[in-house]
């Protein structure tokens, strides 16, 4: 093993005393987001999605770049367990025939998740790859800040993507960040149906 692997830790940095539990509070519901430019942001979302399902939340996906044509197998999965999944995009930017076409979907795509959250139909949504219609000015991050904001008391929501707006992670509870180590991609790696979508 190389030694930037080591374990680091010593006896006396393994914590043995239990939290102080006077400090922390439930909440009815929680805003997570995923981004960074690592994998694993929208894996990590769908495997809440199961966690929920678990506990019978009505649960809904909008998808922000992937068409209704990608037809990825957490989509048919979660179909199968009567998640309500919209796509709302047309797939990735360099496939795009027509910018100002992928900029009106991103655009339709929010205003339709935007009354999804207002809705409260649901206990968690998800917002995938979100990010991404902020940081190309489609979406304007201080809406989708203020609706995560009004949202109905108990839904609960997952925002991924890379790049994610400031104004959405001021608002959020948790906020991680995925890193790249290693990605097989850039050893040329095509992605893996089953692994990758």
């Amino acid at each position: 093993m190389s030694d930037d692997h080591t374990p680091t830790a010593t006896p006396a940095d393994i914590p043995t005393a239990a939290p102080d539990k006077d400090r922390f509070r439930t909440v009815p519901s929680l805003v997570l987001v995923n981004t960074g430019h690592g994998k694993g942001k929208s894996s990590a979302a769908f495997g809440v999605v199961l966690r929920a399902l678990a506990m019978d939340w009505p649960v809904a996906v909008v998808q922000f770049l992937k068409s209704g044509e990608w037809h990825v197998g957490e989509e048919k999965l979660c179909r199968r367990l009567e998640v309500d999944w919209y796509a709302a995009g047309d797939g990735f930017t360099w496939d795009s025939e027509d910018l100002d076409q992928s900029k009106a979907k991103a655009i339709a795509g929010w205003e339709f998740a935007e009354g999804l959250i207002a809705s409260g139909a649901h206990r968690l949504i998800v917002l995938d790859e979100i990010s991404y219609a902020m940081a190309w000015g489609w979406v304007d991050p201080t809406e989708v800040a203020a609706a995560i904001v009004a949202r109905p008391e108990k839904l609960n929501l997952i925002l991924t993507g890379r790049d994610m707006a400031q104004e959405v992670i001021d608002v959020a509870d948790t906020v991680t960040e995925m890193k790249v180590v290693k990605h097989a991609f850039d050893q040329g790696i095509l992605a893996k149906k089953g692994i990758d979508y």
